[in-house]
């Protein structure tokens, strides 16, 4: 039992360093009072949670969102792969299954977005949020329009993906900790639905299927490999490619430089 005590302090005493370390690589992540608070409250609790799946605050994320049951996976990189560590219901999101493709008409997007430490926002007027980078290349290529498309608090939504404050803090949480570990960017695919035959079965008369089907080799190559692909666009189609970046623990020895 004293053994099991003295881990849980040890990780609080991690999670809550974790917070207050500024590492010069990571220097020009923005803070705010709310943030700050937040992450010292919350990061205790998900270092003692993720320690249970074997992986640390602070190791590469993975977000996966499905548009039609209003779930949000957020995956944590352990080595080589990703493992599954909470999926929080959206508590509100506009519009129907489909892309977004003009600014002002109420649509959350679909597509591969990418979220560096620029497009945090700890001073949100909806509590904490990131923006996801709508659009992408390959929206602009089909010249659909829109911006400060998001994730973020306050269960209000007119084309952003909006969750609780209690939620967003755990996930806003988890992705600040995981750019100032030296994460240069997170994936945020978003699908209308879990690709499954079945379920693209059942849309065969959409008229975003052609599109669908193209979101869903990225869908495949996540399920196959528990890695997010490398996603490029080349003749105005998404393109899934293995992805080379630093693994987790790669990361981890790259910020020894700097403690």
């Amino acid at each position: 039992m004293k053994i099991l005590n003295r881990t849980c302090f040890l990780s609080v005493l991690t999670a809550l360093f974790a917070c207050l370390a500024i590492l010069p690589a990571q220097a020009g992540i923005l803070t705010s009072e709310t943030s700050m608070s937040v992450c010292r409250r919350v990061a205790p609790m998900l270092e003692m949670e993720l320690s249970e799946l074997g992986v640390e605050l602070g190791n590469p994320i993975f977000i996966r969102i499905f548009k039609e049951s209003h779930e949000l996976e957020l995956w944590v990189q352990q080595d080589e792969e990703y493992k599954l560590f909470k999926t929080y219901e959206i508590c509100n999101l506009s519009g129907e299954l489909g892309p977004k493709t003009r600014e002002g008409d109420g649509q959350s997007p679909e597509g591969f977005y990418s979220v560096s430490e620029r497009q945090l926002n700890p001073n949100s007027h909806y509590h904490l949020s990131f923006d996801l980078g709508f659009p992408n290349t390959y929206d602009k290529l089909h010249g659909s329009t829109g911006s400060a498309l998001m994730i973020h608090g306050d269960c209000i939504s007119v084309g952003c993906f909006a969750m609780t404050d209690s939620r967003i803090e755990e996930i806003y949480t988890l992705a600040q900790e995981a750019l100032r570990n030296g994460q240069q960017f997170f994936r945020v695919h978003i699908f209308p639905f879990r690709m499954t035959e079945t379920n693209m079965k059942k849309h065969k008369r959409s008229k975003w299927l052609g599109f669908w089907q193209n979101l869903k080799e990225g869908y495949d190559y996540f399920e196959q490999t528990k890695t997010p692909p490398q996603i490029n666009v080349k003749g105005k189609k998404y393109v899934c490619e293995p992805d080379y970046t630093e693994t987790a623990r790669n990361q981890r020895k790259i910020n020894k430089i700097y403690n």
